[in-house]
């Protein structure tokens, strides 16, 4: 016994550097769906997330830019709040953060050292080891539930929701974004399976909004939050929004819900982002109304306005005019497809992407197609990327029937090559824009802003 004592108190991570190596060194282990490792590393930490209060975000686009909506406007009304969501952009740290400041590198790796020799005993037991994202995720609860107490934690799935780490907490509300074809391997594929995953962050009696659109994935969540005598505030039914002005700076819109109506005014570009604003409008409208959140509109119009999250429509630089989106499957290039030229007047536009494997591409690419001038192809610098040559040979496939036979279409694997590439070619008049996964995009955004201590990943 003393000998176990005087072992697990020794430090097994020696700095911040470690320690991030030992949670990304759990990658191998991949994402294993199911609650069984977690409610046994949970239960060993004595089970800090019952102190805590979440707003359960899930879906398959938009839940990165309503989560930073949500902990930008309750920061403004006077809460404190804990952020949890993934991948991150910048650092590793990003992805813990309180009142939008990330967990101090300390922090992280004396949390690291407290959870590491319960995660030995798991991997040594029939359970196997906990995963990345599982480690990852009973970190942000300790730091939240024992470090800094924040008022409500703005708490996104990783993959789905029903099989979800996340899963693990009861909400006081939840929000489902949207649905669409991603992670199909994992989560199925058709949108009823997927509605169903997602729909499995419905909690007994807890409230659900969502902007799902397709009909058979309203009747899911509607037949989901049936069961769960949970009550459904629906985009379209209980509430929904009026896009009034746009420009390169600001969109204005006006949200119409069930307590009442308010003009909003967001700086995230897209009409894709009205409805994500929509959507965490009527999760603050409930709050308020029946759980005594104070929410001053004064304080709840600058929330929404000075709202910010990175690669998404963000324009990194002026000359070039080169601009990031994160789109990364089938919906995201839809909306990038609608937002790019009502937000931006170009001559020509230059179109840089690299995407992992395991993604829809045929229908990307249908998106993508009609409005590139010149396609540049690459490679981002992560294990499971797609082939640059196999994604030419599929546009090659794509490009007459989509009438493109004057694209240009250049392969270049390197990224650091192909983005000077894409800003060589950039001219006064075109734009630039840089899309794909999200691992490039936070390369890209780190060489093109100067940030020499980026790191990336899930």
């Amino acid at each position: 016994m003393g000998e176990s004592t005087e072992k697990d108190s020794t430090p097994l991570l020696n700095s911040y550097k470690e320690a991030v190596e030992w949670i990304n060194g759990l990658i191998p282990f991949g994402i294993r769906p199911g609650l069984e490792r977690i409610e046994i590393l949970l239960e060993r930490l004595g089970n800090p997330h019952r102190k805590l209060k979440f707003i359960h975000v899930a879906g398959t686009n938009g839940k990165g830019s309503s989560c930073a909506f949500l902990s930008k406007t309750l920061l403004e009304c006077g809460y404190s709040v804990g952020t949890f969501t993934s991948p991150y952009i910048t650092k590793f740290t990003n992805r813990f953060q309180y009142n939008l400041e990330d967990i101090p590198e300390g922090t992280l790796l004396k949390l690291s050292n407290r959870i590491a020799p319960f995660v030995r005993e798991i991997a040594d037991s029939e359970q196997g080891s906990p995963t990345m994202f599982e480690v990852s995720t009973a970190i942000a609860i300790l730091y939240f539930a024992e470090v800094c107490y924040p008022d409500v934690v703005v708490w996104e799935t990783g993959l789905g929701g029903r099989m979800d780490v996340t899963n693990i907490v009861t909400p006081i509300i939840s929000l489902i974004t949207n649905i669409g074809m991603d992670h199909t391997d994992v989560l199925g594929d058709t949108i009823e399976l997927i509605a169903s995953e997602k729909a499995g962050i419905i909690k007994p009696g807890v409230p659900v909004i969502s902007c799902v659109q397709q009909p058979e994935a309203i009747a899911v969540l509607k037949d989901t939050a049936d069961k769960q005598n949970s009550t459904l505030y629906l985009l379209g039914e209980q509430f929904h929004f009026d896009r009034v002005q746009t420009n390169d700076r600001l969109q204005k819109l006006t949200f119409h819900g069930p307590f009442r109506d308010i003009d909003l005014e967001i700086t995230m570009q897209g009409e894709h982002q009205c409805k994500n604003a929509a959507g965490v409008m009527m999760v603050l409208e409930v709050l308020r109304q029946y759980m005594a959140f104070v929410l001053d509109e004064k304080e709840l119009l600058d929330g929404f306005r000075s709202t910010f999250w990175a690669g998404r429509m963000e324009q990194v630089s002026e000359q070039p005019r080169i601009v990031l989106d994160g789109a990364h499957n089938p919906e995201g290039a839809e909306s990038l497809v609608k937002s790019i030229p009502e937000t931006y007047r170009y001559r020509k536009l230059n179109l840089m992407m690299g995407m992992l494997a395991n993604k829809h591409h045929r229908a990307y690419l249908k998106h993508i197609l009609p409005i590139v001038d010149t396609l540049i192809l690459t490679e981002p610098d992560f294990r499971r990327k797609m082939d640059a040559q196999a994604l030419y040979d599929l546009v090659e496939e794509l490009r007459e029937s989509y009438g493109k036979k004057d694209l240009e279409i250049i392969v270049e694997r390197d990224w650091r090559k192909a983005l000077s590439l894409l800003e060589s070619r950039t001219e006064r008049e075109d734009l630039g824009v840089v899309t794909g996964t999200l691992y490039m995009i936070s390369d890209v955004r780190a060489t093109l802003l100067h940030q020499t201590d980026s790191e990336k990943g899930w």
